[in-house]
């Protein structure tokens, strides 16, 4: 599948693990189950980290888009 716009990108990582960077330098990991146009983002078995490992089982999350600095698949 080629990729010509970001929501294409978003869509290719539906029921994968992504890795989200939130303003105030937070990382949240889950599996991404949802998004809307706004980036609004609904995350199953999340995680918040600290550098690289673990630091919290969060579980559902649902992630306002303007809070949203990057989401890497």
């Amino acid at each position: 599948m080629e990729i010509t716009r970001p929501f294409d990108l978003l869509n290719q990582a539906l029921g994968k693990q992504v890795l989200i960077q939130l303003k105030g330098n937070r990382k949240i990991r889950g599996t991404l189950q949802a998004f809307d146009q706004h980036m609004n983002l609904v995350l199953d078995n999340a995680e918040a980290l600290e550098g690289d490992q673990p630091a919290e089982k969060i579980g559902s999350l649902i992630l306002r888009g303007d809070n949203v600095i990057y989401i890497s698949p």
